[in-house]
């Protein structure tokens, strides 16, 4: 049986007996349905996964034991930045999620022309929490140590001309990736929302920096297309070699 695993937003002192916060232990007890002498994995973001016992798991309290650090993390071979345009709900938190599992390191939404999701003030934190926990929700499943930030949205107008360039999905480029050089340390890709990017953005984006690359004859979805590149990208020049 695989041994439960759950992000925790405290300190893990290595040998010591910590109380898990109100949500750990709700969802350990009452999601997952843990008892006392049933061992977990821990991590905090530092990059680290810790061993540990419940001591204690009830739905007022959870108290655990932490043993050694049982992996940590290696920093990535290629870290990649996704810029993408925010997208109806679904399709957004699938292709976070699906980002996080494919090992991009850092994710900025982009409020773009074309974006049919408008957010402003308080639903914009809320979407943002949002995001931030399929962030968590993704490490937990696929075995990351170290989530990746998920930015602030902004428009991109006023991100495009500080990004450093990239690479942009566009269908009609005629550049493939594999003819590009490769990368150095770190590498940004730019998705467009449902729609695309409008012509204005394009522009801006390759006056930016940004080369124009087309993933295959298809015309992916927006929710497709990371998934699409980030593999390409991983199989080229990351670790999926």
């Amino acid at each position: 049986m695989r041994t439960s695993r759950l992000f925790v937003e405290q300190d893990l002192p290595l040998g010591s007996d910590v109380t898990l916060h109100a949500r750990a232990a709700h969802y350990l007890s009452q999601v997952l349905r843990l008892r006392s002498g049933d061992a977990v994995v821990l991590f905090n973001g530092d990059g680290n996964d810790v061993a540990a016992e419940l001591l204690v798991c009830s739905k007022r309290e959870c108290i655990a034991r932490l043993g050694r650090v049982i992996r940590s993390e290696s920093p990535p071979l290629l870290r990649i930045h996704l810029a993408i345009g925010i997208s109806r709900g679904e399709r957004m938190d699938y292709a976070i999620q699906k980002s996080v599992e494919l090992g991009v390191s850092s994710i900025t939404p982009l409020i773009t022309e074309r974006s049919v999701v408008q957010l402003k003030g308080e639903r914009k934190d809320q979407r943002l929490s949002h995001w931030r926990a399929v962030v968590i929700g993704a490490c937990e499943q696929c075995g990351r140590a170290a989530p990746p930030e998920v930015s602030p949205p902004v428009a991109i107008t006023g991100w495009l001309p500080s990004s450093g360039g990239g690479i942009l999905l566009y269908h009609r480029s005629g550049t493939r990736l594999p003819s590009l050089a490769p990368p150095g340390a770190e590498i940004r890709l730019l998705v467009g929302p449902e729609g695309g990017l409008s012509d204005g953005e394009r522009v801006l984006a390759e006056d930016s920096g940004f080369v124009a690359v087309r993933m295959g004859p298809r015309v992916l979805r927006t929710e497709t297309a990371p998934i699409a590149a980030l593999a390409a990208i991983q199989a080229l020049w990351g670790d999926f070699r």
